[in-house]
This record gives structure tokens, C-alpha cells and sequence, in this order.
């Protein structure tokens, strides 16, 4: 082969040096977007940090007043079934309005009611709210007849808004 001819064939064109380019970016860039994925997909699992709470709400009930009845009580079973603790912040209704968490403090021979800020809620563990104890007091409700189903709304600090349906039954359970 002449020099000349030589010549063109080992010159790179612009097409040859970015195939190269190309060939030299790819692996690295390609192992950094299956990585992201996979962190991604990690994240969304919740597997990433903290485990989460898992909190369910049952036997939820608020207690019938007549008309004029300057407070009443809902009562809720909280359940913590995930590995890590959680604290209810307060409850509160859209229907009834205000809601205070309250627990009933005896003190030689008398009962009296104190504020409570917090509840925490262990993980595996299960809070029952009853009378007595802790509780939801309710000031100035509307009326409420045994059978009715009000929604109620508790808020955790790392679970967020949980929604439930109270039933309103007759007298304390």
C-alpha cells in the first residue's frame, strides 16, 4: 500500500472518533443507571432508613349525648404492627368539632382529667383508649344517636392522617 493510502485509512473522521467516545463512555455510564435504578427501587420499598410503622385503628367509638350535653368521648384500639414506634398527635373530626386527647388521672379518691400531647404507640404494641384512662374528649357535640357512623381522623407523627368511621353507641362500653 502507497503512504499516501496509508495515510487515509489510520486518520481518524469525525464518525470514528465519536464511536470511540461512545465506546469508552458507555460501561461507566450504563453501571451508574442500573445503580440509580436499583436505589431507586430500594427507596421506594420503604426499605431504605427507618423502618415504618404499620398502624391500623379499630374498634373506634364515640359515646351518644342528648342535646345540650357539654361534652362526650371517643375511645379508639390503636395497633402498631410494624417494627418501629409511632406517636399519635391528636384527634380530631370534621363533623364534630373540637377534640382534645385527655386521660384521667386519680388522685386520692378523685378522678380529674389532664391534657395529653402525645401517645406514643410502641411497635408490636397496642393502645386502648377506654374510660377511665386515655381518651378523645369531644366539647359542645351536636347531637348524636346510637348506630350513626362519624369519620374521625387521627394524626401520627410518622404516619401521617389516618381515617377512621367511629360508631356512635349508647353509654360507655
Amino acid at each position: 500500500m502507497e503512504p499516501r493510502n496509508l495515510m487515509r485509512v489510520m486518520r481518524p473522521t469525525r464518525n470514528t472518533s465519536f464511536a470511540n467516545v461512545l465506546r469508552a463512555v458507555a460501561p461507566p455510564l450504563s453501571a451508574s443507571c442500573g445503580a440509580l435504578a436499583l436505589l431507586l427501587a430500594y427507596t421506594a420499598t420503604g426499605a431504605a432508613g427507618d423502618p415504618p410503622p404499620r398502624i391500623t385503628v379499630v374498634d373506634a367509638h364515640i359515646i351518644a349525648v342528648p342535646a345540650g350535653s357539654g361534652s362526650t368521648a371517643a375511645y379508639f384500639e390503636i395497633r402498631n404492627t410494624g417494627p418501629a414506634k409511632d406517636t399519635l398527635l391528636f384527634a380530631d373530626s370534621p363533623k364534630l368539632g373540637v377534640s382534645v386527647l385527655r386521660r384521667t388521672v386519680r388522685r386520692t379518691g378523685t378522678g380529674r382529667t389532664d391534657p395529653v400531647w402525645a401517645v406514643d404507640v410502641p411497635a408490636g404494641g397496642t393502645v386502648r383508649m377506654a374510660p377511665g384512662g386515655l381518651g378523645v374528649v369531644i366539647l359542645d357535640p351536636p347531637v348524636l344517636k346510637a348506630g350513626r357512623k362519624v369519620p374521625y381522623l387521627l394524626w401520627f407523627r410518622r404516619s401521617g392522617k389516618v381515617t377512621v368511621r367511629a360508631t356512635v353507641t349508647e353509654g360507655v362500653r
